[in-house]
């Protein structure tokens, strides 16, 4: 009688994955998303899984760079208050820094305004073998850019390219690169952390009352609040038209933070065990060469011992 196969690691976690996957297939609506999603755990149980999780990331991460064929591109996107930097922090505690990059993409320098949209995160993208993090990221440019149109007048773009279709078509560059880069071994896993206005006011309540996290919190902040309408329909008309299924987003229910780290770590391990990833083989020619290595350091410590 056979011995019933092992489930997949991806199989044991699809269930804090595949709901918030979307990759183009079908509709998509913002709306019909929960912020508040618990995945029917507490939080005791959600730290269970984050732990497992971070094993999983740490021992894949160094077949990752061992193998050295894939990279792996992380893109966090979010509401300011929304969870970025905490769940970067936590779901890679334990992972080697050595194999990770966290890259965080601010308002634009003036060189990099001399350059077209894609440049600067082109520049920082993961060597084969590594991690890529990027915290915001190319997207920016269809969400505070396309909120705040100012912006763009300050991009030096020839004004005949600034037409009503520029949205349309940023969406077009993002994608091609995005199946240019996956098609040469980028594995590209882009994060939406879904946060509700009202869980923001409270973020921002607790950065206001603690001495300690003061420092996170910006008067723009609240400016960009006022605006939360229009980056909620900026966000769902690129996930819509940017998510596909060589580089899909993932939205995270991002009310609670212990849930958002099961998401974002399940749906990364999970992409990981797809890839099969080993240590390299050593051969039979660099084994018999080893073991005469082995060989002479055993008889070099032997021969200190009797010089003792």
């Amino acid at each position: 009688m056979s011995k019933k196969s092992q489930p997949s690691l991806a199989d044991e976690l699809k269930t804090y994955v595949v709901p918030f996957r979307y990759d183009g297939t079908g509709d998509f609506h913002l709306k019909s998303h929960k912020t508040n999603e618990r995945g029917g755990l507490d939080k005791e149980g959600a730290t269970r899984i984050i732990e497992a999780n971070r094993r999983r990331l740490n021992d894949f991460q160094e077949k990752l760079y061992a193998q050295d064929r894939w990279s792996l591109l992380l893109i966090f996107q979010g509401m300011d208050a929304a969870g970025k930097d905490s769940a970067i922090k936590s779901v890679f505690e334990g992972v080697n820094p050595q194999g990770c990059e966290v890259t965080s993409f601010k308002q634009p320098s003036a060189k990099e305004l001399d350059h077209d949209f894609l440049w600067r995160s082109m520049v920082a993208l993961p060597e084969r073998g590594r991690i890529g993090i990027f915290n915001r990221s190319y997207y920016e440019e269809c969400l505070v850019v396309r909120v705040h149109q100012e912006i763009l007048d300050r991009q030096k773009l020839p004004p005949q390219l600034v037409t009503k279709n520029i949205w349309k078509e940023r969406f077009e560059d993002i994608s091609a690169i995005e199946r240019y880069l996956a098609r040469n071994g980028t594995v590209i896993l882009k994060f939406f952390l879904n946060v509700s206005k009202e869980e923001q006011r409270e973020r921002f309540l607790e950065r206001l009352e603690e001495p300690a996290k003061n420092w996170k919190f910006s008067m723009a902040d609240i400016g960009e609040r006022a605006l939360w309408a229009k980056y909620q329909a900026a966000y769902q008309d690129m996930i819509r038209h940017t998510a596909s299924q060589a580089a899909p987003w993932i939205v995270v229910p991002a009310d609670h933070k212990w849930f958002a780290r099961v998401v974002i770590g399940s749906t990364i391990v999970s992409a990981l065990d797809r890839l099969d990833l080993h240590f390299p083989k050593v051969d039979k020619a660099d084994r018999s060469e080893f073991a005469k290595v082995r060989e002479a350091l055993l008889a070099e410590g032997g021969a200190k011992k009797q010089g003792a």
